[in-house]
């Protein structure tokens, strides 16, 4: 790369977070958010890529029933399935390409578990979880939970370069999902030779590349990696092999978030009643399951 090249991906990407690996009982994560040097994009405040892994015939993935507060969850997969249940009563099987956002508010409890036909057959997973910082006003709304199929999500394709907003406004295209405050979630899949723009509609925008290779600014990324741009940049994607992203970011969140465990709040008196709350049984039950995690070790 040319030193000219350099500069204008220095004045372009703002940050580049090579995540770290994290192990939760069985498979491996790539966590990119939070880092020690930017806790959150937009609302964006947890991001973690999990798989490809394969599960044999009767192997899954368990996540027992445990509580969130003061965020919004998106589980958002390429492969595989994973059986949603909350305390809300909502069962949901999340398929590939569709958006599934959990608003936990004041508090929820949920599992994520392989489906029993999964599960009996065995399956590849792959696929990303986020976790969106709520506004102050909203820290404390009521819980609840969106499902939208992949037919219902808007997708735009154009001369190798395919879309899926699944939040938000990008490509000309508008997210029916109702969000709480302003940000975008995208999946762009170029093929080798494609370009795609990336506008500045929103104040913060980052790129979490799950495979593939592409360009920037004349700069080549080709592993797993968040970029985080700057305010304002114009921004083209050019990919260098077939590639497959992650498009998100929005409005930044008032103030900083503490986060333990799953807990989520601007007070951490706010994470200390929560913690009291699950320790002593006050929080909603998962109709159908009755498995307990209990809080880790300090």
């Amino acid at each position: 790369m040319s030193t000219s090249s350099a500069e204008t991906a220095a004045k372009t990407i703002e940050l580049r977070i090579a995540p770290r690996a994290r192990d939760l009982g069985g498979f491996s994560v790539r966590r990119a958010l939070p880092d020690d040097r930017r806790q959150m994009v937009g609302p964006f405040i947890f991001y973690d890529h999990f798989g490809p892994v394969q599960f044999m015939p009767g192997q899954g993935m368990d996540v027992r029933p445990h509580p969130h507060i003061g965020l919004a969850t998106v589980t958002y997969l390429f492969d595989g399935r994973i059986l949603h249940r909350d305390s809300l009563a909502n069962v949901q099987e999340i398929a590939p390409g569709a958006m599934n956002l959990m608003t936990a508010g004041r508090g929820i409890v949920h599992s994520e578990r392989t489906p029993p036909g999964p599960r009996a057959a065995g399956q590849q997973m792959l696929g990303v979880q986020s976790w969106l910082a709520l506004p102050l006003a909203h820290e404390e709304t009521e819980p609840s939970f969106q499902h939208f199929g992949v037919d219902v999500l808007p997708a735009v394709e154009d001369r190798g370069v395919f879309a899926r907003v699944i939040a938000g406004a990008a490509f000309g295209a508008v997210s029916p999902v109702k969000t709480l405050s302003d940000w975008f979630y995208v999946e762009l899949r170029l093929a080798g030779g494609a370009s795609a723009p990336l506008d500045a509609a929103y104040e913060q925008r980052g790129l979490y590349l799950v495979d593939g290779a592409i360009e920037i600014a004349g700069s080549r990324f080709d592993e797993p990696q968040l970029l985080i741009f700057s305010p304002g940049a114009a921004i083209t994607i050019r990919a260098l092999s077939d590639a497959r992203m992650m498009l998100l970011g929005g409005a930044p969140i008032e103030g900083r978030r503490f986060v333990w465990w799953n807990l989520v709040s601007s007070s951490k008196e706010r994470i200390e009643q929560a913690k009291r709350d699950w320790r002593e049984g006050l929080f909603p039950s998962v109709p159908g399951d009755t498995e307990f995690i209990p809080l880790p070790e300090e």
